[in-house]
């Protein structure tokens, strides 16, 4: 297992007992993140209009597109340790 691994691993870990819980733009940065390091490129249909929730996060994720699982870790890394400082 890679060094990046075992980190993004903490790092999920970390974002769990921040001291208050980010607002909706990062939690929806971190889903993101989260969700291309570990599945890819987006998959499936968009969900529809009033489904706000899981399309915002559908659209987040989108937005990811392209990058590697590497380097969605390491954005999701430095997010968490953006938000702990």
């Amino acid at each position: 297992m890679s060094d990046l691994k075992n980190i993004f691993e903490q790092a999920q870990k970390d974002v769990t007992s921040l001291a208050e819980r980010p607002d909706n733009a990062t939690m929806l940065q971190l889903y993101s993140l989260f969700k291309q390091a570990t599945s890819g490129d987006v998959q499936g249909e968009k969900p529809g209009m009033m489904d706000f929730i899981n399309r915002a996060k559908f659209e987040a994720w989108e937005k990811c597109k392209g990058l590697t699982a590497d380097e969605a870790m390491q954005k999701y890394v430095d997010l968490v340790e953006s938000l702990k400082a």
